[in-house]
């Protein structure tokens, strides 16, 4: 069979080649043609040159095709992916730094909280943008496949708005049920059976079964305080499966920034949180990583090169979900996995028009969504109040109105359990000033925001976070990661 798949910000090189050879393990998809488009053309010749040699290495006839001209990329396209950051990493330190100084901790500010908020208010119109391309020159029919965060802004707008047939994936599902299995002592985590249901980054594991047998709440906790390194990096995951009797999805630190408990004092963050690694709590941990890592793909460019010569192995296809949905989708084998769509009554207590994440299955026929599934009330509780929030924030992006901008930041949950609605206001009108160049719709918003900037009287705080390394450079990083490699 032939077909055309078009991948957006296909210039993020890792995770572009782990969706292109796990597409490629679909032996019906050797004859399909792969179309990169990305702003920065260097990252496109290399990741070009990268697949160029896995198709060489293999024999295989797949075109691949790398453009700038995003419109021409999706020149019938049947699946479109997007991986894309807007903004960068310039952005992104807006995200987590203006925060800082009104006593917003984030660990990865990519969802809600204040950061996630902006991100999105950055990816909207972006996204929007692609939804025109791909109803006016893609495949009609066309499905869009979106990787990146905020997920469920992301999805939404694209559903609501765009008129796109739209699915949000994301691996974290994946991940916590690793986590599960290797505490329960399984061999592998096909021996675990599970229902996850919630929305994005905070999904909830409501039924577990191991080789059969029902895991109860007081054995999954038992289980993660035993283990040796667990118990010590989710402590705070642990305590919020104490207490609403099911295990999160989402790492240490990327739960504690969904939650109004845990990061609203700097003296309690560093009871809940872990340094082993960025993820598990500290202040701006992700930013630090990839600020370290930002240029990792251009200095093992060669290993890269030299490893996309070798064989594609089928038995080392990934658990992300775009290849098998592919591969449902056209050859009709029935995949099971988690989705983020429009709620629609999936989940008879969240709202319906939410993005939630949830089982569902896949065949020649779409993408079929398990109803009737029912959070316990914790949960759903939780899920609503990021719900409110997220939309909100999407009918902002696309109306460009900064004062319900603002009323979503001042609703988020941690926002809210740290600042005053003075602050909220005063901070909101500091990112959008910042980030002006990734916010169009919110231009005729900015030279009132200067104005009241210049006259404002809050007060900010001198505060760099509660949990925070010191930036590593990468030369350092490498020798660490080296070091562990030898030892292990």
């Amino acid at each position: 069979m032939s077909f055309k798949i078009a991948i957006i910000g296909a210039g993020s090189v890792g995770f572009t080649k782990k969706l292109f050879t796990d597409i490629l393990c679909v032996p019906e998809f050797r004859d399909i043609e792969f179309a990169l488009t990305d702003l920065s053309e260097h990252n496109l010749e290399m990741i070009k040159a990268i697949l160029d040699r896995v198709v060489e290495a293999n024999g295989l006839p797949t075109k691949v095709t790398a453009t700038t001209d995003r419109r021409k990329a999706l020149e019938g396209a049947r699946y479109i992916i997007s991986c894309v950051r807007v903004g960068g990493l310039e952005a992104y330190a807006d995200d987590i730094r203006i925060p800082l100084k009104y006593g917003i901790d984030q660990c990865v500010g990519d969802t809600i909280c204040a950061g996630g908020i902006l991100y999105g208010q950055r990816n909207i119109p972006v996204i929007l943008d692609f939804c025109k391309d791909i109803r006016e020159v893609a495949e009609p029919g066309a499905k869009f496949l979106n990787y990146a965060n905020p997920m469920a802004m992301n999805t939404w707008a694209a559903i609501e708005y765009g008129k796109v047939d739209t699915v949000g994936l994301c691996h974290g599902v994946q991940h916590g049920a690793e986590q599960i299995a290797e505490v329960l002592g399984a061999k592998s985590v096909s021996e675990l059976d599970y229902i996850c249901s919630g929305i994005n980054h905070q999904t909830w594991f409501i039924d577990l079964r191991l080789n059969g047998r029902k895991i109860g709440r007081d054995e999954l906790i038992a289980a993660f305080e035993a283990h040796p390194v667990y118990s010590q990096q989710e402590k705070l995951r642990i305590d919020v499966l104490k207490r609403f009797g099911v295990y999160s999805t989402e790492s240490n630190g990327h739960l504690s920034e969904y939650l109004p408990w845990y990061r609203k004092r700097p003296d309690e963050i560093t009871r809940w949180i872990d340094m082993s690694d960025w993820i598990h709590g500290e202040t701006g941990g992700y930013l630090r990583h990839s600020t370290e890592t930002r240029n990792w793909f251009e200095t093992e460019y060669p290993q890269f090169l030299e490893s996309a010569a070798k064989p594609i192995d089928p038995a080392k296809r990934s658990n992300e979900h775009a290849s098998h949905i592919l591969e449902a989708l056209e050859t009709n084998r029935v995949y099971r996995g988690h989705f983020n769509v429009k709620n629609n009554g999936v989940i008879t207590n969240l709202p319906s028009d939410a993005i939630i994440e949830s089982p569902g299955f896949v065949d020649r026929f779409g993408i079929n969504m398990v109803s009737g599934v029912t959070l316990p009330e914790a949960c759903a509780a939780t899920c609503i109040a990021s719900i409110n929030v997220q939309r909100m924030s999407v009918h902002a992006a696309v109306s460009g109105d900064i004062d319900l901008l603002k009323l979503a930041v001042l609703h988020d949950p941690l926002v809210g359990a740290v600042s005053t609605p003075e602050e909220v206001w005063q901070m909101v009108d500091e990112m959008v000033v910042a980030q002006a160049r990734w916010l169009p719709q919110y231009a005729d918003a900015v030279p009132a925001a200067k104005e009241r900037l210049s006259k404002s009287k809050v007060q900010t705080r001198d505060w760099a976070g509660a949990a925070r390394r010191n930036v590593r450079s990468i030369e350092e990083l490498r020798a660490e990661k080296a070091a562990l490699k030898q030892a292990v």
